[in-house]
């Protein structure tokens, strides 16, 4: 039997229906999306993070697409005008507040060659979520008004070689060597920070005398500062930057030169599926058939270096630490990115799916909600509070349920969908969620969070 057709029998059984207030909570999401709205962005968290990030701001534009279709565009239209020229969407685009660091000028990316002119940003990148972010407003707008659906569409036309120039600047950049998994050069541009994931990589990552001293903000804005990441981190991730800035941003001396490469299995497996969405696009769009085929060269080899990475026995994904050539076996939610992209054969994808039901994952017996954690339960260093390191995110369970819908698994995404808003349904929008109990944590009335939920209420 197929993977699919294994998907779609297993969906039937032992679910339970999940009830929640629809129209409260929709209200509730709605309201936390117009009070983050400086007019310009809406911020991911008022306190946290007062700037535009670059996944965050596409999450926050599919449920923006649910209020106001021209404010969604409006939205990702900010977003890109701080692309780079050599077509890298920058993981910051910073606003007139000061409350976060590092800010612009920890940054420094005014010496970069290739920097945006009319607003300061970080220098590094994140997810590229963001064609199936225009996909999702164009469908909201299909079913608004024929206003919305033209503006949509014109913005779709508009948009779309600048989201190839993202996915160009990903294969030029950011595939070294011979594994074909998209590279990064921190563990923030994974958008997940200081995932377990990361622990061998960063661990050669030595912190030189010179560091600048700094001040961190992120722990007076969340209630238990042992949530965040730890200043022998931070110290870490600030000397990345330092290397970076020493580089001019030069990306190529970066990836040669940076102590911190790795490649990312789930940054890859969303880079095909994106690629796909933006071939659907363009397709649609006229788009000539040069720049197609290369999208569809970029997704088979990318899903290629997924199907690779799989670990022999559990079927895993896994990254590699590219400065060691070695595997990095750490069993993080990132190791179900075949289920994202598909590609790995038939029996890989049964496993992976018997295993995210199992104890060791979402049939965990002790979760309030049966979606995945960022950390196995029962994995040596899972830890239910500390940011990915054990918490659900919703966000992520949004594109596994959207990945779930596309491929045809329609009773599985449901559940994950339903089980994602009882974790939610108390309206905090908490940036993630301690599994056992479902408390929200980090900072609260997340933008994405509440934009996912709005997203899930109105499908």
């Amino acid at each position: 039997m197929s993977v699919d057709a294994t998907a779609a029998r297993e969906d039937t059984s032992g679910e339970r229906r999940v009830r929640y207030p629809h129209p409260v909570l929709a209200a509730r999401a709605a309201r936390v999306l117009r009070d983050n709205d400086t007019g310009s962005v809406v911020t991911a968290a008022p306190r946290l993070y007062p700037h535009m990030w670059s996944w965050d701001a596409a999450f926050i534009s599919i449920g923006l697409a649910r209020l106001d279709v021209r404010r969604a565009i409006a939205e990702l239209e900010t977003l890109f005008a701080a692309q780079w020229r050599n077509g890298m969407v920058p993981h910051i685009v910073f606003t007139d507040a000061d409350a976060y660091f590092p800010g612009p000028d920890r940054w420094g990316t005014d010496v970069a060659r290739d920097g945006p002119s009319n607003v300061r940003t970080s220098g590094i990148c994140q997810p590229p979520v963001h064609a199936i972010a225009v996909q999702r407003v164009l469908e909201a707008a299909r079913m608004s008004s024929p206003g919305d659906r033209a503006d949509a569409e014109r913005f779709a036309r508009h948009i779309w070689p600048k989201l190839y120039a993202w996915h160009r600047w990903l294969v030029e950049y950011r595939t070294p060597g011979s594994s074909g998994l998209i590279a990064i050069v921190h563990g923030w541009e994974s958008g997940m920070d200081n995932s377990p994931r990361w622990d061998l990589p960063y661990a050669a990552v030595k912190p030189g005398a010179e560091l600048p001293p700094y001040v961190r903000k992120d722990l007076s804005a969340v209630g238990d500062p042992g949530e965040r990441p730890t200043d022998r981190e931070y110290d870490r991730y600030l000397w990345l930057i330092e290397e970076m800035r020493r580089a001019s941003y030069d990306q190529r001396r970066i990836v040669r030169d940076s102590s911190f490469l790795a490649g990312d299995v789930f940054i890859t497996a969303l880079f095909a599926i994106s690629c796909d969405v933006l071939i659907e696009l363009g397709r649609e769009f006229g788009q000539a058939p040069e720049p197609l085929g290369n999208l569809a060269e970029w997704a088979a080899n990318a899903r290629a270096a997924v199907a690779a990475s799989c670990h022999s026995v559990s079927g895993m994904a896994r990254d590699r630490d590219l400065r060691t050539s070695r595997w990095l076996d750490t069993q993080t939610i990132a190791g179900f990115a075949p289920l994202l992209c598909g590609g790995a054969p038939d029996g890989v994808q049964l496993r992976l799916l018997s295993l995210l039901d199992s104890e060791r994952w979402c049939g965990h017996p002790g979760l309030l909600a049966p979606v995945p954690p960022s950390v196995s339960p029962l994995r040596p260093g899972f830890t239910p509070r500390q940011y990915w390191r054990g918490p659900q995110w919703p966000v992520v369970v949004w594109l596994f349920w959207w990945a779930f819908e596309r491929r045809g698994w329609h009773e599985r995404a449901r559940r994950l969908r339903d089980a994602a808003i009882l974790l939610t349904e108390d309206g905090s929008f908490g940036e993630y969620y301690e599994p056992f109990t479902g408390e929200p944590l980090g900072s609260a009335d997340q933008s994405w969070t509440a934009a996912v939920v709005l997203d899930w209420l109105c499908s």
